[in-house]
């Protein structure tokens, strides 16, 4: 992971430095993030958008408000919603094998389809192995994946523990969740989740790259990444996102993702039974202190009291942090490359703790 570059712009709240834009800016500063921006959602329903250094290392051009990003493994969240209205619909069982849907797909040294359910993928409980620490994803920019390549990449290795013991995060199992939602509905997964999420609540600048699309349609910040843990920063704005697919591949703004989490806390995505269902957690301190990972969805403890609900997302450009409380609060924060470690991340989350508890 690695973050990236460059100088700020100051914001101030009544003749107060506003703790965001201080946050944002510290990202450019102390880590080196190229560009890094913000919307902040408040209870009165009014957001606010804050950006930090430069969208562009070579023309210096600023960072577009609200621009389009790819968001990674927020995708997840999506996902699990497209799953989860099929359960809804009767056309899926949580509790069912994968092989109902699948038959004899998942099969691999302690894989089976047969002992893996569906909500053992979508809270990664199933044990599979993680199809991307085996890729060369720079050897991917630009090529197409089928997300099929992704599961034999994965199944070419031993299952990381029997299903339902542990929890390790996977993207192999939200691959396998796409694949479900295809077999049940007989339509390509980038469909399902436009017209059942993204249509259906308005998100004007959410999509789903088609394959081969490899640009950012909307402004946006260019993102930055490192080849080498110690290289310079190179542009890594245009490239072909199929190897994320079901587990990473959309592109959104900051804006658009609050309005998604709003809407699905809010009861608009989901029926009563299936939301709770999906708030429905596991530890999973992999991901900070506190965190607990739901069905594609995490909480996690605020500094100020309570918590809130959402996901983020690495990707090689971007790395996006963010969700909602149920009071209807929404903050979400990308940055224009990748954290270059862990304690990097954290201060990427903590300016949404700070946005938040201001």
């Amino acid at each position: 992971m690695a973050l990236g570059a460059l100088a700020p712009a100051a914001a101030f709240a009544a003749g107060k430095p506003d703790t965001v834009q201080q946050g944002l800016s510290a990202l450019v500063r102390d880590d080196g993030v190229p560009g890094a921006l913000a919307a902040v959602k408040g209870l009165d329903g009014r957001t606010r958008n804050y950006t930090a250094g430069v969208g562009d290392l070579a023309t210096r051009a600023k960072v577009p408000a609200d621009g389009q990003v790819r968001i990674g493994s927020s995708t997840k969240t999506f996902t699990a919603v497209v799953v989860l209205q099929l359960v809804g619909e009767g056309r899926i069982g949580l509790d069912s094998p994968v092989e109902t849907y699948l038959p004899g797909l998942l099969r691999g040294d302690g894989v089976d389809g047969r002992a893996i359910t569906v909500r053992q993928l979508l809270q990664h409980t199933s044990g599979l192995p993680n199809y991307t620490e085996y890729l060369d994803i720079p050897a991917l920019r630009y090529r197409y994946v089928e997300p099929r390549e992704l599961l034999d990449t994965a199944l070419a290795h031993k299952s990381e523990f029997p299903p339902g013991t542990q929890w390790k995060y996977s993207n192999t199992n939200t691959v396998v969740a796409g694949l479900i939602i295809q077999k049940v509905t007989g339509r390509p997964l980038a469909d399902q989740i436009t017209e059942r999420v993204v249509d259906r609540i308005g998100l004007r600048h959410t999509y789903f790259p088609a394959p081969g699309d490899r640009t950012i349609k909307e402004p946006h910040p260019k993102g930055y990444g490192r080849l080498t843990a110690d290289g310079p920063l190179e542009e890594y704005t245009e490239m072909d996102p199929a190897w994320g697919w079901a587990a990473g591949q959309l592109i959104s703004t900051n804006g658009d993702v609050n309005k998604f989490y709003g809407a699905l806390l809010a009861g608009r995505l989901l029926a009563p039974e299936q939301l709770a269902q999906m708030r429905t957690t596991v530890p999973a301190e992999y991901l900070g202190p506190g965190a607990r990972y739901g069905l594609g969805l995490v909480s996690r403890p605020l500094s100020c009291g309570g918590l809130y609900w959402g996901h983020g997302g690495d990707i090689p450009g971007y790395e996006t942090r963010g969700g909602a409380t149920e009071e209807g609060r929404a903050v979400s924060v990308a940055v224009t490359t990748m954290a270059k470690d862990e304690a990097a991340a954290h201060r990427v989350e903590a300016v949404v703790d700070k946005a938040f508890c201001r």
